[in-house]
């Protein structure tokens, strides 16, 4: 995402927080010098909604008159930057949504354009029983600072409230997402969305991803970071991902995982369906599958079954997991992002 704001021309990025922002300034920090961009937190001091934190960040992009993003943290998809505020400029009103089309409208709220109109949005219609369209919310969003006067420094929901009042205004469009799109908030769609995003560098040829020719990949669509180490005699794929520093031992399988930063997997474990969190160990011969996921420091035992497992950080498992575990800590709330040209926030 930063890589993509900072193409289109996005310098200053503003992440709106409520949960440990200390944990994510290491993290972005590399971000900043790798992007040449500026990253700042906004802090709520109680959660905000998806329309607050604009206003708490209101000085940063109202600090002149161009249009700024509003990104979901949530959400992945290719993201149309360039192009979003070349269509926003275009039409000169107030804001512009990204949509996307999916096959059940009945379980989103629905954009509605006003007849004969392609792109100007008459209202919404939350879970239609009847069909009013397939377009929905896709979470990403350009809007001009004058979006700001509509809304108060309160808890307040950009979708509910500001929205409408957009709408009854005729200032507000939609912009077709091309690509996929993927909402990534639940473990399973965090692993739904990554092969998504693998398939989608696949039918771009990317050379991010692992070439066939390397003996361990089986199936393809295998992204892994270059200090990442891999044993001998392993199995990887289709749709996993290796982080950074992560180390995988002999006759290791993996498949349709994400392996996140410093993590470690054993002689001979099988892997499926998985998060492994930032520096946790899976043992030898371990089994973990069926959206498992591990927080960040969690070690399991050598030949111990985790299926459908969530655990918290700093957690030892030494038997056997048959369903959830332990909820995992809370997900940090929205972020925000600003630029020069075209600011943007991140929720």
């Amino acid at each position: 995402m930063a890589k993509s704001l900072a193409a289109a021309g996005v310098t200053d990025i503003v992440l709106a927080v409520n949960y440990r922002p200390d944990i994510m300034v290491a993290a972005l920090k590399k971000y900043e010098e790798q992007y040449n961009v500026r990253i700042e937190f906004s802090v709520e001091a109680e959660p905000l909604g998806t329309a607050g934190p604009l206003k708490l960040a209101e000085k940063i992009l109202a600090k002149d008159n161009t249009p700024f993003f509003v990104l979901n943290s949530d959400v992945i998809c290719d993201y149309p930057f360039k192009q979003l505020a070349a269509f926003h400029k275009q039409h000169g009103d107030e804001g512009t949504i990204v949509v996307t089309k999916v096959e059940e409208p009945s379980k989103y709220g629905v954009v509605v354009h006003k007849p004969g109109q392609t792109s100007r949005i008459d209202r919404f219609v939350e879970k239609p029983v009847e069909f009013v369209g397939n377009r929905i919310n896709a979470g990403l969003y350009i809007l001009n600072p004058s979006v700001l006067d509509r809304i108060e420094l309160r808890p307040t929901s950009i979708e509910q409230e500001t929205f409408p009042a957009i709408c009854a205004d005729g200032q507000l469009h939609s912009f077709d997402l091309e690509g996929f799109w993927m909402d990534v908030g639940q473990p399973k769609d965090f692993l739904a969305g990554t092969c998504l995003y693998l398939s989608s560098l696949a039918k771009r040829n990317s050379k991010l991803l692992t070439p066939h020719s390397e003996s361990y990949v089986h199936g393809g669509n295998v992204l892994i970071d270059p200090t990442a180490k891999i044993g001998k005699n392993c199995r990887i794929g289709p749709n996993v991902t290796i982080g950074p520093n992560v180390i995988v031992g002999d006759g290791v399988r993996l498949q349709r995982s994400v392996l996140l930063s410093g993590s470690k997997v054993k002689d001979h474990a099988w892997v499926k369906s998985t998060i492994v969190g930032w520096n946790s160990t899976v043992g030898r011969w371990a089994r973990l599958e069926n959206v498992t996921v591990l927080g960040d420091d969690v070690t399991i035992a050598d030949e111990v079954y985790v299926n459908g497992g969530a655990v918290l950080p700093h957690k030892t498992i030494k038997a056997n997991v048959d369903g959830k575990l332990i909820p995992l800590s809370p997900r940090p709330a929205p972020v925000l992002t600003a630029a020069v040209e075209v600011p943007a926030i991140i929720m």
